[in-house]
């Protein structure tokens, strides 16, 4: 059974692993992508369009299927040297999480919902990504995709 993921990094980061086929999580830790497997399913949350940024983005921006692998050293230069795993991104729309919170067993009831993005990585039930993948109006480039 696959698993099903929400990573956290702001907006022009997702961008990035979009164009390369990539996902990094929490400052190119490895240990966190060791916990995703492939085939499993990964959705990004961006609070902020930019790092560090006080724009609220506060949206789902990109959503896809980890490859098959084990997490990779890449090197982007000056010593930064952050773990990767790739995905097969689906085309998809950016969605803002406020109309969703009644609706994701993540977020229902909780008034401080967004804590708990707060750690880059979060398991989530299926049943939260099928809604988020909806309003992202995901659909597979390949029929393997999700």
């Amino acid at each position: 059974m696959n698993g099903h993921w929400i990573a956290v990094a702001a907006a022009e980061h997702v961008r990035r692993g979009l164009s390369g086929g990539f996902m990094q999580v929490c400052h190119g830790k490895g240990a966190p992508l060791r916990r995703i497997k492939p085939g499993d399913h990964v959705v990004y949350y961006s609070p902020t369009a930019r790092f560090g940024g006080l724009d609220r983005l506060q949206a789902f921006t990109a959503i896809g299927a980890v490859r098959e692998g084990e997490p990779y050293r890449a090197d982007m230069g000056n010593g930064f040297q952050p773990f990767r795993r790739d995905v097969d991104w689906l085309e998809a729309q950016e969605a803002p999480i406020r109309p969703l919170l009644d609706r994701l067993h993540l977020t229902v009831g909780r008034r401080n919902w967004g804590y708990q993005l707060r750690f880059g990585l979060l398991g989530v039930e299926a049943h939260d990504f099928e809604i988020i993948a909806s309003a992202m109006s995901a659909h597979a480039v390949n029929a393997d995709s999700l």
